[in-house]
């Protein structure tokens, strides 16, 4: 059974924040589906338990899947509800985890190497020459 939610090792989310809702599943499972309420949502206030340092970032991050300010996962890909709480546990810990993650470091630009340049025109002269004798009329020289 899920507890609380370890995020990263600094941020973990408590039980008592995560709200759980249960609804019959769309999935496989014959007439079982039609009676067991196996779909799991899982839903977090983002801003309630985000860190304060990360909690910018965060929402940020996830502006176009938050509603109100809440992160809501389903999970419905197994027949029993307890497979379908542990993959909606999963899901929400890493849509946090990369959202509260640092960007990644800015690209340094840098210029081609002379010897690839070299070796880019070189394909590219090899490329043009076969392509030159396949033309009709074409004669070695």
């Amino acid at each position: 059974m899920p507890g609380p939610l370890e995020v990263t090792a600094g941020f973990v989310v408590p039980e008592a924040d995560l709200t759980w809702r249960f609804s019959r599943s769309s999935g496989p499972g014959g007439q079982g589906v039609n009676t067991t309420d196996s779909r799991a949502e899982l839903s977090v206030d983002v801003a309630k338990v985000v860190p304060e340092q990360l909690r910018d970032r965060a929402l940020a991050n996830l502006a176009g899947k938050l509603t109100d300010g809440v992160l809501t996962v389903a999970a419905s890909e197994h027949r029993s509800q307890l497979q379908n709480r542990d993959a909606a546990a999963l899901r929400m810990t890493l849509l946090l985890r990369q959202a509260v993650a640092p960007p990644p470091a800015p690209r340094r630009a840098t210029k081609p190497s002379r010897g690839s340049k070299e070796r880019r025109l070189q394909v590219k002269r090899q490329r043009s020459d076969l392509k030159r004798s396949r033309q009709k009329g074409h004669r070695e020289d």
